[in-house]
């Protein structure tokens, strides 16, 4: 009776130290094994196992910085429910809503989740009549426009290592690393990506950043649809509406366009 006693006791505590870990990371936003064990006293390989754990579950992540580590995607998992009192749904959502309604299509919002595209909210547009719910979801970076967006300010050597399996889905998808690199840092220049029929035969997109406080990209928007209504001269029309309403999260996330800064004009 002791011995499960003892190891109900050695469960739970696990339990408060892990739930402590992620109140702490949800503090201070990042910090190192060190950090961590010194905030919960116990020794550094102790902490060690406990971030390990929580990383194997998606709930932390490394920052990139050696022993660092931040919130990982599976908290935002876990809010499903609730993801509309998370501060960039909650912005974002009636923007969308906007968008979706001038547009006729489907708006989405995407943050990074590791090395995938997770969807985190979806409005569906007027005219369209089935639509695949991507809320939840983790999409592959490389064949969406959402996810070249995602990683189109980070470093070439960063984004290699976040591109994942550089899967072919369609006829159309590219693979290839360098191409990538040309076309992401065009979506960087440009301000806005377009993929079309990679993913899914028959689906185009065209996606926007949007920035937090700090002017980092935190998350995008697209705008996507059916690839016989999205041609090259729709998304044409369609881009100075998806960045006036990426800019507009932006700037309800405390972000504000300098004024020698401009919106790009669609190629």
């Amino acid at each position: 009776m002791r011995n499960h006693e003892e190891t109900t006791g050695s469960a739970v505590q696990s339990v408060d130290r892990a739930l402590t870990v992620l109140e702490i990371l949800a503090r201070v936003g990042e910090a190192g094994v060190g950090e961590v064990a010194a905030a919960l006293g116990v020794h550094k390989s102790t902490a060690s196992r406990l971030v390990s754990t929580l990383a194997a579950h998606d709930l932390v992540e490394l920052t990139g910085e050696r022993g660092r580590v931040r919130l990982g995607v599976g908290v935002l998992r876990l809010a499903g429910s609730t993801s509309a009192r998370l501060d960039l749904v909650q912005e974002a959502r009636p923007v969308c809503q906007e968008l979706a309604s001038d547009t006729n299509e489907t708006v989405n919002i995407a943050v990074l989740g590791g090395r995938s595209a997770l969807y985190i909210d979806q409005v569906i547009g007027p005219s369209t009549i089935t639509s695949h719910n991507w809320v939840g979801q983790h999409i592959p970076l490389h064949a969406t426009s959402n996810g070249r967006v995602l990683v189109s300010e980070l470093p070439a050597r960063e984004r290699r290592a976040t591109w994942g399996d550089l899967t072919a889905y369609t006829e159309r998808t590219v693979t290839d690393p360098d191409e990538l690199d040309r076309l992401v840092d065009a979506a960087r220049e440009q301000g806005y990506a377009v993929v079309q029929d990679e993913l899914d035969v028959g689906l185009s997109a065209v996606a926007a950043p949007v920035r937090n406080a700090h002017g980092e990209v935190c998350a995008s928007m697209s705008v996507s649809g059916p690839s016989f209504r999205m041609d090259a001269e729709r998304i044409r029309e369609l881009v100075p509406s998806l960045l006036s309403a990426a800019d507009e999260v932006s700037s309800r996330l405390g972000w504000h366009r300098g004024p020698a800064a401009s919106a790009p004009e669609p190629a």
